[in-house]
């Protein structure tokens, strides 16, 4: 038997290969042990609702999505920077703060003073606004600390917070971040104590699944995010990059060689990149909190992403300097209005696609048989509001299975 049925729904499932949105309009959803045992028309059922399941919910037409995914946050930090902000609204440039040692650094500063307990209570209610619209599943990277003590106090810290909550937290190791100030002027030093000691130690106490970078020409360069990359490999872990958001580094290219579950941002991409992406099945993540804070006039080339079938997620990039964002539905409309996605491609950008950019897409993203039950009830008159209106949109029902 099994635990829960949804009758009188229409399912957003998502699949591709049942076209716009993987509409079923008449359809049901079971779902038994954490995971779906059903998902497809009601007429396919395989008996009496009553009978399949201990409890049957009445959906009465309402929408049923998968639950949503945010695959790029760096929601874990003590402090804030508004004050950051207000510089910038007067007309001050990220790269003029970042090297002046505001930026990265502040966070940095506040990070390290504060304890476990601090960054959880402070991350805590950011998750939980996040978690309000629907999110189910999360990212999560370090980056802050820059030493070991600091960095791996930032994982425990996320991973805590997913126990806590009950939601599923993929965790980064965002080392190669910024250069912290006690390595001012041996980058390549810092480098070798992310590579050595840094990352071997995140990966025994095993407080990452996937290592991030920031190439550009404010923090890392294409040669030395090479190396830290090849430390990931050694030590058996996945990467991401955050690429070509300032520049033109080749970053695309770069997160392609190395296969890479996602490169994000990619204002500044080229399209040889692109294709590279593409060939790799690297996942392109893109970030519109960031390009709208940030004030940036360059958009991601969205149209050679289509061309080449390269995968477009779409993330919070929640974050204390150029996101602070705490609403992941809030990136729908601003990724059509700014990027020109369709509110299906939006969509699909904080489920499916958002799926593969974790290397989660075995077990969430859709409304698939065998796939872990996290879904949303909406009521909406079609997905398609989820990237029109512009705040306050909030899930009838969430129904989350991190087991």
């Amino acid at each position: 038997m099994w635990d829960q049925v949804w009758i009188n729904a229409r399912l957003a499932t998502m699949r591709k290969d049942l076209g716009p949105y993987g509409a079923i309009s008449d359809g049901a959803l079971g779902i038994k042990d954490g995971r779906i045992a059903f998902a497809g028309p009601a007429a396919g059922l395989p008996g009496n609702p009553e009978r399949l399941a201990a409890r049957v919910h009445d959906a009465g037409g309402r929408w049923i999505t998968p639950g949503l995914i945010d695959c790029h946050t760096h929601i874990v930090f003590a402090g804030d920077r508004a004050e950051e902000f207000e510089m910038r609204a007067g007309g001050a440039r990220y790269e003029d703060i970042h090297r002046a040692g505001g930026g990265i650094q502040s966070t940095v500063r506040a990070t390290r003073a504060a304890d476990e307990d601090d960054l959880v209570r402070q991350s805590r209610p950011r998750l939980q606004a996040l978690m309000a619209e629907g999110v189910t599943t999360i990212e999560i990277k370090s980056g802050y600390g820059l030493d070991i003590a600091n960095e791996t106090k930032m994982l425990r810290a996320a991973r805590r917070l997913g126990e806590e909550l009950g939601l599923r937290v993929t965790a980064t190791f965002l080392g190669a971040h910024a250069l912290p100030p006690e390595f001012s002027g041996r980058q390549s030093a810092y480098v070798a104590e992310v590579c050595e000691r840094m990352m071997p130690a995140v990966a025994k106490a095993k407080l990452a699944d996937a290592v991030d970078a920031f190439c550009e020409k404010i923090a890392f360069t294409p040669e030395e995010t090479a190396r830290v990359f090849s430390a990931a490999a050694a030590n058996g872990l996945r990467v991401k990059l955050h690429a070509d958001q300032l520049s033109d580094l080749g970053g695309a290219a770069l997160a392609a060689r190395f296969r890479a579950l996602s490169a994000d941002h990619l204002e500044y991409a080229n399209e040889a990149g692109i294709a590279a992406m593409a060939a790799a099945g690297t996942v392109a993540v893109l970030l519109p909190g960031a390009f709208l804070m940030t004030r940036e006039k360059k958009t991601p080339p969205v149209r050679a992403m289509r061309a080449h079938g390269v995968r477009m997620a779409v993330a919070s990039d929640s974050n204390p300097g150029t996101s602070p964002a705490r609403s992941l539905l809030a990136m729908l409309p601003l990724a059509s209005a700014l990027f020109g996605l369709t509110p299906e491609e939006a969509l699909a950008g904080v489920t499916r696609e958002a799926a593969h950019a974790l290397g989660l897409a075995d077990e969430a993203g859709t409304l698939e048989t065998g796939k872990r039950a996290d879904l949303c009830v909406w009521d909406l008159a079609h997905p398609r509001e989820l990237a029109y209106w512009l705040g306050g949109t909030r899930p009838a029902e969430i129904h989350r299975s991190i087991g």
